[in-house]
């Protein structure tokens, strides 16, 4: 595909490719014992979106460092989880330089995760006409699948639109928050109602349409899993707060402005060298010798 794809907008959740590409791909050292493996892995990706797709307008989000909106909601989120290698640590800065340095736009906002912003950016987009493919892993993001928002897991091709997102969990995308309300995150810690399930949840999404009617007709549901429901039913409001994505967060970022710039190719052999990245490096000399002929 040589020209760009006008109307297109991709959204790269960096985060989730960060951690993937540091567990899924063998580990890169630098002769200086500097691991470069999930900068290989992410750049890598972001390499492959841009040949594949050709968007018009392209952003890469990450989380930010430290505590979010949810941690003040509920101080045991993402408690679970183990720090951060220094391996991986250390890799994030030269990523940093490196996604700038190839004219990627690059968004980080205080207190909201990736998810977050990347949910506030699409619906931006719709509003301006734009067509939204999102490229993650992270299932919380089915809840904004629409006709105009699409998911796509780069690593493994995975696409989640309204049809896939059915087939997928057992509901549409709008009724997502109400299945994630009853089956909580254990990846992130959030509390759920035990013994359901997520075939339990789309079951009763399915058959009583709504979270709101499930607890309206709760008393009706009978089993261990409908005691439990009613027992455990004074969680769902908090649960409801972690699970549900912003959209409407105050960003300075137009998705019409957030273009994919020029490289900085000086800047790229500087940082390819360092890091070792010799095929890129040579790539990008070429790319100059080429111009100059």
């Amino acid at each position: 595909m040589n020209k760009k794809t006008t109307n297109l907008f991709i959204l790269v959740d960096g985060s989730f490719y960060l951690f993937r590409a540091y567990y899924a791909l063998p580990p890169l050292i630098t002769t200086k014992r500097q691991t470069t493996g999930a900068i290989y892995g992410v750049v890598n990706m972001l390499r492959k979106l841009i040949m594949e797709y050709q968007p018009e307008y392209i952003a890469v989000v990450f989380d930010p460092k430290g505590r979010t909106f949810r941690h003040n909601l509920y101080n045991d989120y993402k408690k679970n989880r183990k720090a951060m290698p220094s391996e991986l640590s250390q890799q994030i800065q030269p990523l940093f330089e490196i996604i700038k340095a190839l004219g990627f736009p690059l968004i980080i906002k205080d207190g909201y995760e990736a998810d977050d912003v990347i949910a506030t950016l699409a619906k931006k987009a719709i509003e301006e006409g734009l067509t939204v493919l999102i490229s993650t892993g992270d299932k919380d993001l089915a809840q904004i699948v629409n006709n105009h928002i699409t998911l796509i897991n780069t690593m493994t091709g995975c696409l989640l639109n309204p049809r896939t997102v059915v087939e997928k969990f057992g509901v549409p995308p709008e009724k997502f928050v109400d299945y994630l309300n009853l089956t909580g995150d254990s990846v992130d810690n959030i509390p759920h109602i035990p013994k359901i399930g997520p075939r339990t949840a789309a079951k009763w999404l399915n058959r009583y349409g709504s979270l709101e009617n499930i607890q309206k007709q709760a008393d009706e549901i009978t089993g261990k899993a409908g005691e439990n429901f009613r027992a455990y039913s004074h969680r769902l409001p908090l649960i409801r707060k972690l699970v549900t994505v912003i959209s409407d967060l105050p960003l300075e970022n137009n998705p019409v402005d957030l273009k994919l710039r020029s490289k900085d190719n000086e800047r790229l052999i500087k940082l390819f060298t360092k890091y070792e990245f010799r095929s890129w490096m040579e790539e990008i000399i070429s790319e100059i010798t080429e111009r100059h002929l």
